[in-house]
């Protein structure tokens, strides 16, 4: 909002409501003119900005390009990269491996049901199943086993029901794009601004790689679970998940530094290609207004 306000010479003021509770958030914002106030360059990008899933090119991230993306986060953060052949193959199995986690739990197998949206190239709030980054075949095939959790249990333990999903969605993507990136912060986000901010330097960065003609696909559910093993809540009713997860934790640090895992904010994958052509869209404005009227 503050970036697409400097369009219209207008600075941005925002106030996080106390009086609503921190799981909902809310604001309010006021936009004041100001004749300093200067066209922002990552205008143009805004609604260009978008996940991929699918391979990305696998030429280098120039050190234009970088320097750019480093300075977009801000001075609270850094970037770690893991770039060359070996540590996209690490970055890969890290991925592929948090796959398998991830599709043998129940309660996410739950999450997965509500936010994916079946035979749809676009979705205004869920994930399209053309985004998956799936072909036909295996994407018609996960419709019907994620009819129940029954069917995705069945075709897990005795037909490699993971297989075909963590391959596509993961390790293949994995090895095809520029780099991998974690952004870290200077001190662990502890209250609800914080994350706010971590939010606003996340999109800044997003919305850069996009001005640069780059893509992006996050990577998140490693910090995830690793935040879940350092914090020893038990996340799954399914035994052994959680042991699953601590070895996943420490194959993290392994890969970025322990320091760099339990500070790491966002994670995910970058480099140069096409635009996604099935993505989620945005929420109307009238979706994201709360009335005091």
């Amino acid at each position: 909002m503050a970036i697409a306000a400097s369009a219209h010479g207008w600075r941005m003021q925002t106030q996080r409501r106390l009086d609503v509770d921190e799981t909902k958030p809310t604001f309010n914002v006021r936009f004041e003119p100001d004749a300093s106030v200067r066209a922002d360059p990552l205008i143009a990008a805004i609604q260009r900005r978008s996940v991929q899933r699918r391979p990305m090119s696998v030429r280098p991230l120039t050190a234009t390009e970088k320097q750019a993306l480093e300075a977009s986060v801000g001075t609270n953060y850094r970037i770690v990269w893991l770039e060359g052949f070996g540590n996209k193959l690490r970055t890969a199995r890290l991925m592929f491996n948090n796959a398998k986690l991830r599709l043998t739990m129940p309660e996410a197998y739950e999450v997965h049901r509500s936010v994916i949206q079946w035979k749809a190239r676009y979705s205004t709030d869920r994930v399209p199943d053309q985004a998956l980054g799936v072909d036909p075949v295996t994407a018609a095939l996960m419709r019907w086993v994620m009819q129940s959790w029954a069917r995705v249990d069945f075709f897990n333990k005795f037909l490699a029901g993971t297989w075909a999903p963590r391959i596509q969605m993961d390790f293949i993507p994995g090895l095809a794009c520029a780099a991998h990136f974690l952004i870290v912060a200077k001190q662990a986000p502890a209250s609800v601004d914080d994350y706010v901010a971590v939010g606003r330097s996340v999109q800044r960065f997003w919305l850069t790689l996009t001005h640069l003609g780059l893509v992006m696909q996050p990577e998140l559910t490693p910090l995830i679970f690793s935040r879940y093993v350092r914090e020893r809540t038990r996340f799954s009713r399914t035994n052994g998940m959680y042991e699953f997860a601590s070895r996943l934790s420490k194959q993290l640090g392994a890969l970025v530094g322990e320091q760099e895992g339990t500070l790491g904010v966002f994670m995910g994958r970058v480099g140069a290609g096409s635009k996604a052509v099935s993505r989620s869209t945005r929420l109307t404005l009238a979706d994201l207004i709360v009335s005091t009227q």
